[in-house]
């Protein structure tokens, strides 16, 4: 929210009352608490009244100060709450007249007591500043408000904040974090994350999940200003000594992302949302595919597989499925993994309506009367999250759909959500409003982790808040048939990936409209090299022969190389779920020391060694960027030297895809499906080796299979091994020959020289 017009002047019926001055400092071992008055105190009189600022600085976890500043400490503050990691962490304290120092690992907030600031660092390195007159309380004509404004430095990047489809980068722009459903095409999100990483190596995360307003270099344009609702203000300062350090410790404070199953990273089609289906045509699909030799994972039956006007009631219509457990169980029988559409929402002509009125189960209005409305489903009601029984209840509804066949859920909608109803708990519903995804999610989530365990539950979501990267995987929402569309989804992850989030899909070729046969194919590129792949749509079936036979070979094509190349992805998946360090990532994380990646936005890396730069134009052009170092394109071997952009046009089977300078990447051996055994026949492909390279490799269940380090030594390679694997190969990429070798025998390889490691040996070494 913007309090000033301008620089100086502040809005009609807006006072401003800042941090000018503190008074008292308390210092513990624990914590600091400091009382600043709004003005400088010249004498006694002038602290008769106030008001009197009180902030407080503590830390949940190493690298992380958190600061709460409040106005009125009274005031009643109702849940939800985000759910933070750690415990109160001593802190360095040194105090003199005049400052406060504070340390937490890594990070120091230096405090001057008159004028009231605060200067964070990270290692000696500045980080940014809470100057004079920053951090404030304020009335309006709205209601009260509390404001920090932390400084940005010359050339500094915003990044982050959710999944936002608006430019990557945040600055300039204005954003309110507030769930609602609107699409890829415009400002608003369905994953607002109040969450934000600079490029200098820091983040912020506001602790607060009502709406957060943020003006990133748009009301004071030297710095980012947040703002929320009340008499409190609640922040984070995280340290990390890099973007992707400090997603480290930001996952470590609010989750990590769990791991998905192997089997999820396949292919998934879809019955698209308002086509007309039946038994009939999904076995023409599945075995449509299947006689294309079109790898297929997971089926996903959308919304219509319940009847009409009675979303949900969790049956499937009789009228076009009269064998459900014999239909799924032929369809699990064809190898697929089946996945059904859910929401939230329960319409008043489902039989559930009446069960959830009588539990006590939807949310409801002051009145006490169900809070409903005709928007999405006629009549629909909410389940509210907050009532166990009604958790319970929801989940027995689903657990009946697990017991027929059903190994995952799509977890649809969650963003509209009223602010005027009541909860079990007693929930602030303005708060609950971008919290009520977390309960959603978490409920769901948690009941197939029941079924299936840890590693093997997985939902397909769509809305989000902070912490929800803990229940993956999350897609990107209704995007249009369009490049413009394609483009504005790879922001709206690259963001989402940035704010903490491990995976994220998208629906290849867009699912408003229906995409050309050359968008398809496009798409179809780009959605098999992201983590999740999804073929979906509204109205009209997204299998590939009905744009044409050529977008059949493309679709194979790109369905095969991801399934050779899971042994790599699957072990990105599991450094996602370790280290909370995305596996698809915005160029700027795996190269902050180059200016030229801060605002890049149409190409990625998936994992830390591939390069992605999908193609968005109908004439096959594209232009990206290469870091520095010799680059090898991943499916020609073709070497390119980087620190430079590249323009080229490209077929339908391929794209700018290449393999990093100094990397090792593992590929498998069965290109028909994602879950195999990736220790038996697999081939590690080393890329130009001049220094160092390291490869720490899991098996399909997520448990550690082999650790591999290379160096090269003025032309003498060691390659050590640390694992159990089965017929391992190692491909040098664009080395044709070697000598002096031990621990493999050595033949040529239409890519260079690939090395058959002699069974049990530990180390492999050669001179180029």
């Amino acid at each position: 929210m913007k309090f000033t017009d301008g620089f100086w002047v502040v809005k009609k019926g807006v006072r401003i009352f800042s941090a000018v001055q503190v008074r008292d400092a308390v210092t513990d071992r624990d914590s600091v608490t400091l009382y600043a008055a709004p003005f400088r105190v010249e004498n006694r009189g002038q602290t008769l009244g106030g008001p009197l600022l009180t902030i407080r600085v503590t830390s949940p976890l190493p690298d992380i100060l958190r600061i709460q500043a409040l106005h009125f400490a009274g005031s009643v503050q109702k849940g939800p709450a985000f759910t933070l990691n750690g415990s109160r962490q001593p802190l360095e304290t040194e105090e003199t007249e005049g400052s406060v120092r504070i340390r937490s690992g890594r990070l120091t907030a230096q405090i001057t007591k008159d004028p009231f600031s605060i200067r964070y660092s990270y290692n000696g390195r500045a980080l940014t500043r809470s100057g004079p007159n920053q951090l404030a309380y304020i009335t309006a004509p709205q209601g009260a408000f509390f404001r920090e404004q932390l400084d940005l430095g010359v050339g500094e990047n915003i990044y982050g904040l959710g999944e936002r489809f608006t430019p990557f980068v945040k600055n300039g722009q204005t954003v309110d974090l507030w769930n609602e459903d609107g699409g890829t095409s415009s400002d608003i999100a369905y994953k607002n994350i109040p969450f934000y990483l600079s490029g200098k190596g820091y983040g912020v995360f506001v602790n607060d999940p009502g709406r957060v307003s943020c003006e990133i270099a748009s009301e004071a344009v030297s710095r980012v200003q947040f703002s929320v609702p009340g008499e409190a203000l609640d922040y984070l300062m995280i340290g990390g000594g890099s973007p992707k350090g400090v997603l480290q410790n930001y996952t470590a404070l609010t989750g990590r992302p769990a791991l998905p199953p192997a089997w999820s990273f396949g292919l998934w089609l879809t019955t698209s949302f308002t086509t007309q289906y039946d038994e009939k045509t999904v076995t023409s699909f599945v075995d449509g595919m299947a006689e294309r030799n079109l790898p297929l994972r997971v089926f996903h039956f959308d919304c219509f597989w319940m009847k009409e006007y009675e979303w949900c009631n969790f049956e499937w219509d009789k009228n076009a499925f009269s064998d459900v457990k014999g239909m799924l169980t032929r369809l699990k029988q064809k190898g697929l993994k089946i996945c059904v559409w859910i929401n939230p929402y329960i319409a008043q002509k489902s039989v559930l309506f009446d069960e959830g009125m009588r539990g006590g189960y939807l949310l409801k209005r002051p009145d006490g009367s169900v809070w409903q409305w005709d928007m999405w489903q006629p009549g629909m009601a909410v389940v509210d999250f907050t009532n166990p029984a009604a958790r319970d209840w929801y989940g027995a509804k689903l657990q009946n759909l697990i017991d027929l066949g059903a190994d995952c859920f799509k977890t649809d909608f969650g963003e509209r959500i009223p602010t005027d109803a009541v909860y079990f708990d007693g929930s602030d519903p303005v708060r609950m409003h971008n919290y009520y995804p977390y309960l959603y999610n978490r409920t769901v989530f948690e009941l197939l982790k029941k079924n299936f365990g840890k590693n093997n539950a997985v939902v397909f979501a769509r809305s989000a808040t902070a912490g929800c990267q803990q229940f993956p995987v999350h897609w990107g929402g209704d995007c249009q048939a369009t490049y413009a569309s394609m483009a504005e989804s790879l922001r709206g992850g690259l963001s989402l990936c940035l704010s903490g989030f491990g995976f994220w899909s998208h629906d290849i070729s867009g699912f408003e409209n229906t995409a050309t046969p050359d968008l398809y194919k496009r798409w179809t590129a780009f959605g098999l090299l992201s983590t999740h792949s999804r073929l979906h749509g509204s109205g009209s079936y997204r299998v590939p022969w009905l744009f044409d036979e050529e977008a059949v070979d493309v679709l194979r094509f790109f369905t095969n190389l991801k399934c050779t190349l899971m042994p790599y992805l699957y072990s990105a998946a599991c450094e996602a779920a370790r280290d909370g360090v995305p596996a698809m990532r915005a160029m700027l994380l795996e190269f902050p020391g180059d200016p030229a990646c801060a605002a890049l936005d149409r190409q990625y890396m998936l994992g830390g060694s591939l390069l992605v730069a999908p193609v968005f134009s109908e004439t096959g052009e594209v232009e990206y960027y290469l870091p520095e170092g010799s680059w090898t394109r991943f499916l020609t071997n073709e070497t390119v030297e980087g620190g430079r952009w590249m323009r080229e046009t490209h077929n339908y089977f391929s794209l700018p895809f290449f393999a990093r300078p100094n990397s090792i990447v593992a590929v498998g051996n069965n290109d028909r499906v994602p879950d195999y055994d990736y220790s038996q026949d697999l081939t590690l492909h080393i890329f130009a080796l001049s220094d160092s390279a390291s490869a720490d490799l899991h098996n399909q269940d997520g448990t550690p299979m082999l650790k591999v380090s290379a160096r090269n030594e003025n032309g003498r390679v060691r390659i050590l091994l640390d694992g159990k694997t089965k017929g391992l190969r190692i491909l040098m990429r664009g080395v044709n020959s070697v000598a002096g070798l031990s621990g493999a025998a050595a033949s040529a390889d239409r890519f260079g020289t690939l090395l058959t490691v002699e069974a049990g040996a530990e180390e492999v070494a050669f001179t180029l």
